[in-house]
């Protein structure tokens, strides 16, 4: 029982991460009306620009700032594409733009970092933070959940409590309605690109120590975070933020069964074809009678 505990502890920090990713995926698809599969890469760009400054001799957090602004600077170009270019299209047509776009990002960053050979990435924050039943809890895993708390609470108070907020809501609601109304439908939603890209490179700069820091690992870390988003149905901040700690906490109790150990990556795609499969139980149930 203390080994599974230990490794449900364990998962916490990509619990966190997940969390946080997939709060950004609702914030985006709420507020722009884009299922974001660009979302994990965006972060990668940044942490690989942490990377890449560390290992060229650069001071650490100088770096993690440098990083944390390529990301959102990343964020707001794949925004302005979106933006510029289908702003009107569908939601299908949205999501295979950002799909192609998350192929295209990580064939360029495969190409500008040397492939999938992995790479030294400081551990941004050491040590525990504190004990949990005896096991201890890393900086990293408080962190990570801390960070997709405080973004969930600030997006719900954000949409519901402030002028900014109701305009977003407005543009992804009816967004040719929002700007003829005169909100600055571009500028916003450049916003929220940009946003999202900060806090998704600084939830993967923590995460990547435990990962195989190379371009490809960390982008399809977005798998994940849509299977969060998707608890969440897309609406939710709350249910995604526990899907996320939920995903992370079963990948760490699949690492201590060895049958299942070694495919404890595919939990993700069980969890959104489960819920693509509850989704549309309603449907089914109307064909059949």
């Amino acid at each position: 029982m203390e080994t599974y505990f230990t490794a449900a502890v364990a998962g916490l920090t990509a619990g966190g991460a997940y969390a946080l990713l997939g709060v950004c995926a609702v914030f985006t698809y709420r507020l722009v009306a884009v299922v974001n599969f660009t979302g994990a890469a965006i972060g990668t760009a940044g942490t690989f620009m942490l990377i890449s400054l560390t290992e060229a001799g650069y001071p650490t957090w100088p770096s993690v700032l440098a990083g944390i602004v390529t990301g959102t600077a990343v964020g707001v170009a794949i925004g302005f594409v979106m933006t510029r270019w289908f702003a009107t299209a569908g939601a299908s047509t949205k999501a295979a733009v950002t799909a192609a776009l998350l192929v295209g990002l990580i064939a360029i960053g495969l190409r500008l970092t040397g492939g999938q050979h992995p790479h030294v990435m400081p551990e941004l924050f050491p040590g525990s933070a504190f004990r949990l039943a005896g096991v201890q809890v890393t900086n990293a895993s408080a962190l990570t959940i801390g960070l997709a708390v405080l973004f969930t609470v600030a997006s719900s108070l954000f949409l519901n409590g402030t002028r900014t907020g109701l305009h977003l809501r407005a543009l992804s609601e009816r967004p040719m309605a929002a700007e003829l109304l005169g909100v600055r439908v571009r500028l916003l939603s450049l916003f929220v690109w940009g946003v999202t890209g900060a806090f998704t490179t600084f939830a993967l700069m923590i995460i990547a120590p435990q990962r195989s820091p190379n371009f490809m690992t960390l982008s399809l870390l977005v798998v994940p975070a849509l299977a969060a988003a998707l608890i969440g149905l897309f609406r939710s901040f709350w249910l995604t933020l526990a899907g996320g700690i939920a995903l992370g906490i079963l990948e760490g109790l699949a690492s201590t069964v060895d049958v299942v150990s070694q495919y404890r990556s595919a939990i993700p795609f069980l969890v959104i074809l489960a819920v693509l499969l509850w989704s549309q139980r309603e449907a089914r149930w109307d064909e059949a009678r």
